[in-house]
């Protein structure tokens, strides 16, 4: 059985109109349609029909679900402010050690992930500096 989580939208993807949809949905409601000619009719692929059918009968409509925002951010406004002062504090620091300056700083503890995706977000450019001097003798070509 599949759930209406199953049917939702995946994020980047946009949902087809609902007036695609009811017309899909009468089309299939016509006595002799079947499901793969409804499909090929209006160029949507047989799983979407299938899937706007069973919503049909489970719920009624056919609107397309709501989208889910995904989880909540950890750092709020003042998170962001702490993590730009430890940013600040120690440019040449690694994701774990801003983490762990952060969760010092008072903010929450966050994994590499969440504080590479907090610094990305807020503009921090993350590409070190070289840590060996030039070469000192030209190169021979």
């Amino acid at each position: 059985m599949v759930s209406e989580h199953d049917l939702a939208v995946p994020s980047g993807m946009k949902a087809y109109s609902h007036d695609l949809r009811e017309r899909v949905a009468a089309a299939c409601a016509e006595p002799g349609a079947k499901i793969y000619q409804v499909a090929a009719r209006f160029s949507v692929s047989w799983s979407f029909t299938n899937k706007i059918l069973r919503r049909q009968r489970t719920s009624g409509s056919v609107a397309e679900l709501p989208r889910h925002p995904g989880p909540a951010r950890r750092l709020d406004a003042a998170g962001d402010q702490r993590l730009l002062a430890c940013l600040a504090a120690q440019p040449d620091a690694t994701l774990a050690e801003i983490g762990q300056a952060l969760a010092a700083a008072g903010g929450p503890s966050l994994q590499r992930t969440a504080v590479w995706q907090a610094v990305e977000r807020l503009g921090w450019g993350r590409k070190k500096k070289a840590s060996t001097p030039p070469n000192a003798t030209p190169n021979a070509s």
